[in-house]
């Protein structure tokens, strides 16, 4: 009987990386960690995997339902699948799924015990969390400037540029509620897209407080609060149309719904993503003096000031040219109280990046409240528009030179003379078989390899201390020095 074919592809959403795809990506992340640092932002890590009462109830309903949980292991694992059979088993059949308008809560509230039993670690889901619950662990300096860039994991479906998989770049700054922090944020956002070649991003902005306040003002009452923020964040997806129906779904009439929808595109109603500047001449302050004619809720008003005072800072940054208020901008995650941020490409359907105030998320890991802020970049995202536009410069991936070696010079000296170039800075690949010189040189210029130089060793060359030097584009080759090769290599590198 024939054994099963293992498939040799990655999961749904997951990636394997070859050398060109590492080469790009260092590229983005050597300019991400060079900017990030020079704005006096220090690197931090934090582990992959997370508690889950660390996670769960910092990202809405929505997000709490994409992390990644972990299986308790062994015997663990077995009382829980035990306990919980007996504990399912006994539950009404409408009591297991979950919804918002919920008739068995309790009943639920034991499955979600039952969940715990099974788990309670999962995988990280953002960056910002494990900030949050360091800032709380930790004796940090009283303004925490930090940078991070690592791998995070959402059960979400794949799709352009989505991944189950993928690399955040966060900026954040914990310690201060001054909008100087914001400006900070934006500006050391806004630069790393400049150095990597972006001209046309916007920097899209608006308010927490904003949003609540103009939902309040359209009479939604303060229970359907929620769910009215997560379906203006999918306006962008679903449309005008689709946002309705969502908001109908959710048990808000459509007067109600349509006069918050009449509030969130102000700017302009054929326009979701806010106001283009080119054609407004009184800049992207427009939509704040517009919607303060209709917000009289204090949190909105205070809002609307924290914007216009934002905007001032910005234009001294490198973000000023690209900002601009956008009041259907929400951001699904539920911990944002303040300012909020997204980065928006006109070919790419999602954002390149987003972030925003949350003063209140550190406080849920220790006494005391910590206001913070911050950005965080979609490598993934970032890296799928930069290859569409061809943006990448020439990156280099194989050797500098491919070591090949005349028959019956001794394999001893041939690593001898590799070890020698690389102290001069040359990167050497040794061809590890005995072959012939043409099929050495071949191989130099194989796909995967592409070594612009192959140094050639043999008898002769061991005996005058020498290396001869072939520059493969040309054919022009040379005997030099071993002990100067290296200048000579970089020379033919650079013709």
């Amino acid at each position: 009987m024939n054994a099963p074919k293992i498939s040799t592809k990655p999961p749904s959403g997951m990636r394997d990386f070859l050398p060109a795809d590492i080469a790009r990506r260092q590229h983005v992340i050597d300019v991400v960690r060079r900017i990030y640092g020079s704005y006096g932002f220090v690197p931090l890590e934090t582990p992959a995997i997370e508690n889950l009462s660390t996670l769960l109830g910092k990202y809405g309903e929505e997000g709490d339902q994409l992390l990644y949980r972990l299986l308790h292991r062994r015997d663990a694992l077995h009382r829980g699948l035990e306990a919980g059979a007996k504990l399912v088993a006994g539950l009404p059949e409408d009591a297991k799924g979950s919804g918002s308008d919920d008739p068995n809560r309790e009943a639920r509230a034991d499955v979600r015990l039952y969940e715990s039993q099974l788990a309670d670690q999962g995988l990280r889901y953002d960056l910002t969390v494990p900030l949050a619950r360091v800032a709380a662990q930790y004796d940090l300096p009283k303004y925490f400037k930090r940078y991070q860039i690592q791998p995070v994991w959402r059960a979400d479906r794949p799709g352009k540029g989505r991944f189950r998989e993928f690399y955040q770049c966060d900026v954040d700054v914990t310690g201060t509620a001054s909008l100087v922090a914001e400006a900070e944020v934006c500006g050391a956002v806004a630069e790393v897209l400049h150095a990597l070649g972006f001209t046309d991003f916007k920097i899209r902005v608006n308010h927490r407080q904003l949003l609540r306040a103009m939902i309040h003002h359209a009479g939604i009452d303060l229970a359907h609060e929620a769910a009215a923020l997560v379906a203006i964040d999918k306006l962008d997806k679903l449309g005008h149309g689709g946002v309705l129906e969502e908001l109908a779904a959710r048990g808000i009439s459509t007067e109600t719904a349509n006069k918050l929808m009449m509030l969130v595109l102000t700017a302009d109603g054929e326009q979701l993503f806010g106001f283009d500047l080119n054609k407004v001449a009184e800049g992207p302050k427009t939509p704040i003096k517009r919607v303060r004619k209709q917000i009289t809720d204090e949190r909105g008003l205070k809002a609307l000031d924290d914007l216009d005072e934002l905007f001032d800072l910005l234009a001294a940054t490198p973000a000023g040219p690209h900002v601009q208020v956008s009041l259907d901008l929400a951001r699904g995650l539920g911990y944002y109280t303040g300012s909020i941020f997204e980065i928006a490409v006109p070919d790419l359907a999602g954002s390149l990046g987003g972030g925003g105030r949350y003063d209140n998320l550190v406080g849920m890991f220790g006494k005391k409240q910590v206001p913070a802020v911050g950005f965080s970049l979609g490598l993934e995202r970032i890296l799928v528009v930069m290859e569409e536009r061809g943006m990448f410069p020439n990156l280099s991936i194989g050797p500098d030179a491919l070591l090949c070696w005349m028959e019956g010079t001794p394999r001893a000296e041939v690593l001898r003379v590799a070890h020698t170039l690389r102290r001069q800075g040359i990167k050497v690949e040794v061809f590890p078989e005995d072959a012939k010189l043409g099929k050495q040189l071949q191989y130099a210029d194989a796909p995967g390899v592409k070594a612009p130089v192959a140094a050639i060793v043999g008898g002769e060359e061991l005996k005058a201390g020498q290396v001869t030097l072939k520059h493969l584009a040309s054919g022009t080759q040379e005997r030099v020095a071993l002990e100067g090769a290296g200048e000579a290599v970089r020379a033919l590198m650079r013709q």
